[in-house]
């Protein structure tokens, strides 16, 4: 631990006889109950000694020691110890003394730390040439005076040797000394000193405080203004580079004017000043002649401008009569719309009354489930959902059936042309009487088979070596009139129907294809959108796949296909579907109403496709039309037609293959020409579907 002595010495001032008091701290490491000693310096020196805590010891040699332990203890910062070690006794020291004394300084010790002054190295004081110091009556006041009794310093001093007899008699018995000595002026002068300073110190804890923020604010303050000083030294630094570089550049600039203005010569300057006359007069000549010859020339950048704009113009005018030539065109074609729609207005008129006129009353088909085999039960079944001409057909189908299983054998129709050629065969033909089950499961192999091929062949003929394959060469006629009779019969069912209609080339095989591309098409956009796998949809979800997937059906279309799928009004947005039950299909090959309305959509979208060109041609069924009025208008209809679907859809109304139909615009184009009605049947057995969105119509 650190610790701080304090000691005030003698020391001679020259040979004068003089002795002048020092301050002097130094440090050194001792324990901070080590006790204070009375040591050489026991006469003239007075020592303070710091050990780093409370305790300070002090050693004195006359009576100023309470004096000097003031200004040691205030000016110092030392405390002082509660007792003094062996020397010299004192009336003055805290061991020695009377306790008069011990109360003020104990007092004061509490407070002397907080004054914080560092001065007592700074301070000289000058002893008397006395070599003892006389005593003090007492102290004076309220004020703390370490003088037993005080006395006024300007009582006058005998000068004395500090070493002779006398002193040391004086010294030898101080203690039958009388207590009036005076106290020396430099005594009063410190104490008056230092009372002062106490008095302007606050030794509380509020302003040490404040001290501390002070020195805080301060040391803020300093910071700042030595960051403004560098600051500004630094601009400082910069504007004289500045200019140093401002007054290096004028020296280089009139170092290197000089000598080309002063060094010219006057004869050589008056010549070229005559020579820059005369080409400013012949250059005014030159301008005054240009501007007489070329006054009214317009500039080419102006001419090549107005020629740019002219041309535009131009572009545009001709872009309003091509416009105009549309309109006029549009407008033709709507006006004879228009009359086409009047004949067509006076014809369902007359239908009405012609109906109205014949019309018999509704028969009541609930006298049918006492006939049908199976009782009311199944004639409800069989007649759900069935207008009056399919419900004739579910008849026709119940009698027709029982006649079928009652033939043996059928006959043979023969070789001619007229005859389907899976069917020529002239003789008597054995009936295999197979069930509903059994043709259904046999049709579905065949498209199965169908479908894997490469479809080469006509249909008819492949379904004859499809019945050769299954049956063999010997029963396969007689398979091919039982299905064919059956599904004559049936054609009410989804899959004999279709696959009569194929059989008798009344529609192309191309139709069913697309039909199924479609459903698997749906069926895999549903798949798409089930991210949990779980076979399930909402309705939202169902309608989004919907419009995603026929992006050309209108709402109401939708709706249909929703309420077909079991959506109804009741339903929620967040209600699940089972989406694979819209796709299955029953024992006897009918689907699902869902699958039953998509194609009840495709059928009605071509026919009124079919109509909609029907009425973009103008004419009757009975009319004849050339090839090149069928592709326009079919390109006004549909304007997403891309080339290849467009000679598609002419080549199977012409029924020309595709490489042999003529280019647009070519002469044998006119050539071609077929009766309207059988183009519109040919079409209707092909696969025809719109491509784009129907345009809307220019208003009148």
């Amino acid at each position: 631990m650190d610790h701080t002595f304090c000691e005030v010495g003698e020391s001679q001032n020259g040979g004068k006889g003089g002795s002048m008091h020092s301050l002097r701290r130094t440090s050194t490491a001792m324990a901070p109950q080590d006790p204070m000693t009375w040591g050489a310096h026991s006469q003239s020196p007075l020592t303070c000694h710091r050990l780093g805590g409370p305790g300070v010891g002090l050693s004195f040699s006359s009576s100023c020691a309470a004096t000097a332990k003031l200004f040691l203890t205030t000016r110092g910062r030392c405390s002082l110890p509660s007792t003094l070690h062996p020397g010299p006794p004192s009336p003055f020291s805290p061991a020695g003394g009377s306790r008069e004394h011990g109360a003020p300084w104990s007092a004061l010790e509490s407070l002397l730390p907080a004054t914080g002054l560092l001065r007592p190295s700074q301070l000289l004081i000058t002893r008397p040439r006395s070599s003892t110091c006389p005593a003090v009556k007492s102290s004076i006041g309220s004020h703390l005076s370490p003088w037993p009794t005080y006395t006024s310093g300007h009582t006058i001093l005998h000068n004395r040797k500090p070493c002779s007899d006398d002193g040391r008699k004086r010294a030898g018995s101080w203690q039958q000394q009388p207590l009036g000595t005076t106290k020396p002026r430099y005594l009063e002068q410190l104490e008056n000193y230092l009372r002062k300073e106490l008095l302007l110190l606050d030794l509380g804890t509020d302003s040490a405080q404040e001290l501390r923020l002070q020195v805080t604010k301060l040391r803020k303050n300093l910071a700042e203004e030595y960051l403004r000083y560098l600051s500004e030294r630094d601009a400082r630094k910069v504007l004289i580079a500045d200019l140093n570089e401002l007054r290096y550049q004028r020296e280089d600039m009139s170092l290197a004017q000089s000598p080309g203005i002063w060094g010219e010569d006057p004869v050589k300057l008056t010549v070229a000043l005559k020579m820059t006359r005369q080409d400013l007069a012949r250059t005014q000549m030159e301008l005054n002649t240009m501007k007489a010859n070329f006054g009214d020339v317009v500039p080419r950048r102006d001419f090549e401008m107005q020629e740019k704009t002219n041309k535009d113009l131009q572009e545009q005018l001709d872009s309003l009569r091509d416009d105009y030539k549309e309109v006029c065109k549009e407008h033709e074609i709507l006006l004879q719309l228009h009359m086409n729609t009047l004949k067509e207005r006076d014809q369902f008129y007359s239908e009405l009354q012609e109906i109205q006129r014949t019309s018999t009353p509704r028969p009541d088909w609930t006298k049918c489930k006492d006939v049908v085999a199976g009782g009311p039960d199944r004639w409800q079944l069989l007649a759900k959902g069935k207008n009056s001409d399919q419900l004739v057909d579910v008849l026709l189908e119940e009698i027709g059936e029982g006649l079928l299983q009652e033939k043996d054998f059928f006959s043979g129709l023969g070789y001619e042309e007229s005859v389907p050629p899976f069917l020529r065969f002239d003789g008597v033909v054995e009936n295999k009487k197979p069930t509903k089950k059994d043709v259904i499961n046999l049709l579905r192999d065949a498209w199965k088979e169908r479908l894997t091929e490469e479809q080469k062949e006509k249909f008819p003929d492949f379904f004859f070596n499809f019945l050769e394959r299954r049956f063999g060469p010997a029963d396969a006629m007689a398979w091919a009139y039982s299905i064919f009779e059956n599904i004559k019969l049936f054609r009410s069912n989804e899959i004999m129907g279709q696959f009569y209609a194929l059989l008798m080339g009344k529609r192309s095989e191309s139709v069913y294809i697309k039909q199924k591309e479609t459903i698997a098409e749906l069926l895999k956009e549903m798949t798409n959108v089930d991210s949990q796998n779980e076979g399930l949809l909402t309705m939202e979800q169902l309608r989004t796949v919907l419009k995603s997937t026929f992006p050309f059906k209108k709402e109401e279309k939708i709706q249909e296909l929703m309420e077909a799928g079991g959506w109804h009004p009741n339903s929620s947005n967040a209600d699940l579907l089972n989406y694979h039950s819209l796709f299955i299909e029953d024992e006897e090959g009918q689907s699902v109403p869902f699958v039953q309305k998509l194609w009840e959509q495709y059928l009605d979208e071509k026919d009124k496709y079919l109509k909609e060109l029907k009425q973009q041609l103008g004419l009757e069924l009975r009319d004849k039309v050339t090839l090149p009025k069928v592709r326009e208008a079919l390109m006004i209809i549909d304007s997403k037609l891309d080339k290849q679907t467009l000679n598609s859809y002419l080549s199977q109304a012409f029924q020309l293959p595709v490489t042999k139909l003529p280019e647009e615009g070519e002469e044998m184009e006119e050539d071609i020409v077929i009766l309207l009605q059988t183009a519109l049947e040919r079409l209707q057995m092909a696969d025809i579907r719109r491509m784009g969105p129907r345009e809307q119509e220019p208003a009148n």
